[in-house]
């Protein structure tokens, strides 16, 4: 295995176990401002849909433009990132109020 591969590797493997904690408090950060009601429930509810297309859309361009990498692993650990950015904002933001 080459330098590159390993490094891709482990690049995956700590961001997704990062990935999967930080959406579980994504998800519970969510569920509890959804659940209050209001304007604010369904501002949170129409920006989560938005941006899960936003993000799908956006990493299909980089993955037919070759931007996520040439490799099936690379591919992986740079979409992860990718996805492991935009919740970590997630996060911080609904952990502000």
């Amino acid at each position: 295995m080459d330098e590159r591969t390993l490094r891709h590797m482990k690049m995956l493997g700590g961001d997704l176990v990062a990935l999967w904690g930080e959406a579980a408090s994504v998800i519970w950060l969510r569920t509890q401002r959804i659940a209050q009601g209001g304007p604010e429930a369904m501002a949170e509810a129409g920006l989560m849909v938005s941006e899960k297309i936003a993000a799908q859309q956006d990493l299909l361009g980089k993955l037919a433009t070759g931007k996520l990498g040439k490799t099936p692993i690379a591919i992986a650990a740079n979409s992860t990132r990718y996805m492991l950015e935009g919740v970590r904002a997630n996060r911080r933001r609904l952990s502000r109020g």
